[in-house]
């Protein structure tokens, strides 16, 4: 996509779990140009989810230099660029060579449950540092996997000691290599990102020594926190970006939700990607969760006080559709499964709980893993790839169910964005299971419009957040039309599902 040019605009870099693209948004946050690039997926043993950083790292230098040339824009033409990533994932790197010590461990990887089981036998459990962190001791945070390569990498813990490697989540990673890396790097991370490492304290927006400690990591390696919308330091000479800016950095799921426009708490946001993230904005008022939702930082805009949020975290949704596809062979790509789902009226009473890594909200089970349940010779399949996209809604219903028992908020509408929003069958059936409409925005990028926000608000692009909220414009409404007795039902039959995933990982497997 292309616009004549009257800049200046604002770039986003938005480096997900599958793929990196670079975005150029005006000032009415409409795209003016866009790139993007799939990288590997490695899966070296069960429960292992990898991804070269280096390779991350080039395809951002690739979709950047193509976003400005499609457009026909140069450096000058950009004002500030903003920076969105895959949250949990952890990159250990030498400060000296700037090459990765070990592939970056996706969040999605669960190799950490031993070490998460001896943390938590330490007293508390899988609560031991819910208070200070907001989060469960589980496999999806990054400091275990830290803690990992500390301890699995030949020679890693003794570097790390001695100064000589840098620890980050993919945006420290890029805003290290963008500003220079081994000449001079600026090592940051934003509140965002940080408050999903297990390591940062939710009250102080600091690193918390005292669990560091516990999980033996060094504080050298961690990078500075900043707010998401601050310039921490500008892209170096040599390269597409020379000059700009860097001035904003969200975690993926709070950067949509940010350019969902959620500012207001009680506003709330759901994301349909690899996984669902649903995101409750709770104001300068951390909220503790009782009913399995996390509580982390939505964003922080320069000195101004943090903003919480509640959210529930869906591990497998868009990447059930992929595995639907890939490991089975029922369709030939993503995109034909509603045309198989359309055939037949219903799921024919079979039911797919995607607990490929275990499960995360409500329920943070690692011991869980994917079932197939409710199969009669009756079942085709058209009704299984029914059931496929109805898994992603019915564990949207029990966050949400989860965010009013937390929040006493009702909600009355839901923001959706993300590339399941496409799917028409499932964002009809995702209204029909929770009875409220699902509203789609104009502009569904809203992760790399978030970040491009972020940014923008930083170098003052945008004066306020007023602008946000008036360039937000809805594109699609899907209302409820199913019937209570039979949406309580199926609901019903997807609850007694899901227990039968519990318990099948044992200590020995």
């Amino acid at each position: 996509m292309t616009q004549q040019r009257r800049g200046p605009f604002v770039a986003a870099i938005d480096q997900g779990t599958t793929s990196t693209r670079c975005m150029v948004f005006d000032r009415s946050g409409r795209v003016v140009s866009r790139d993007q690039r799939e990288h590997a997926q490695a899966f070296p043993r069960a429960g292992w989810v990898e991804h070269d950083a280096a390779e991350l790292w080039a395809n951002t230098r690739a979709v950047t230099a193509a976003a400005l040339s499609t457009a026909d824009l140069v450096a000058g033409d950009i004002a500030a660029v903003g920076i969105t990533n895959q949250r949990e994932t952890a990159v250990v790197w030498d400060r000296t060579t700037g090459r990765p010590v070990a592939p970056a461990v996706v969040w999605q990887d669960t190799r950490t449950d031993a070490i998460c089981r001896q943390l938590g036998e330490l007293g508390g459990g899988a609560d031991r540092y819910r208070d200070r962190t907001g989060l469960p001791l589980a496999t999806y945070f990054s400091g275990p996997k830290l803690r990992w390569i500390l301890d699995e990498v030949p020679g890693a813990r003794e570097r790390a000691e001695a100064g000589e490697l840098l620890f980050g989540t993919v945006d420290s990673w890029l805003v290290w290599n963008m500003t220079g890396g081994v000449h001079g790097g600026v090592h940051v991370t934003d509140v965002t990102n940080a408050s999903r490492t297990l390591l940062m304290d939710l009250d102080t927006l600091d690193w918390n020594a005292d669990i560091a400690a516990e999980m033996g990591i060094p504080l050298r390696m961690l990078p500075q926190i900043c707010s998401s919308s601050e310039v921490v330091g500008t892209a170096r000479q040599r390269g597409t970006l020379a000059g700009v800016p860097i001035a904003g950095i969200l975690g993926d799921q709070q950067a949509a939700t940010f350019g969902q426009a959620c500012l207001r708490v009680g506003q709330a946001k759901n994301t349909y990607g690899t996984g669902n993230f649903m995101l409750l904005n709770t104001g300068t008022q951390r909220v503790p969760s009782t009913h399995g939702l996390l509580t982390t930082v939505c964003y922080r805009l320069g000195e101004q006080p943090p903003v919480y949020a509640l959210e529930g975290s869906i591990a497998v949704t868009g990447s059930l559709v992929q595995w639907f596809g890939d490991n089975l062979g029922m369709i030939g790509s993503a995109a034909e499964i509603e045309s198989l789902a359309t055939s037949v009226p219903d799921n024919g009473g079979a039911y797919v709980v995607p607990a490929f890594s275990g499960l995360f909200a409500p329920y943070w089970r690692d011991d869980a893993r994917g079932a197939i349940v409710g199969l009669t010779r009756f079942v085709t399949r058209g009704h299984l790839a029914r059931a496929v996209l109805e898994a992603t809604a019915f564990q949207t219903r029990e966050v949400l169910e989860a965010m009013r028992a937390d929040s006493g908020v009702e909600l009355t509408s839901l923001k959706v964005d993300g590339g399941m929003t496409a799917n028409g069958t499932l964002m009809q059936f995702q209204a029909d299971i929770l009875g409220v409409p699902v509203i789609r925005p104009v502009v569904p990028e809203t992760t790399a419009l978030g970040a491009a926000y972020a940014a923008g608000l930083a170098v003052g692009f945008w004066d306020s957040p007023d602008d946000i909220v008036a360039n937000w414009a809805a594109d699609r409404q899907w209302n409820p039309a199913m019937a209570d007795d039979l949406r309580d039902r199926q609901f019903r039959r997807w609850r007694k599902a899901v227990t039968r995933t519990f318990d099948w990982v044992e200590p020995d497997d």
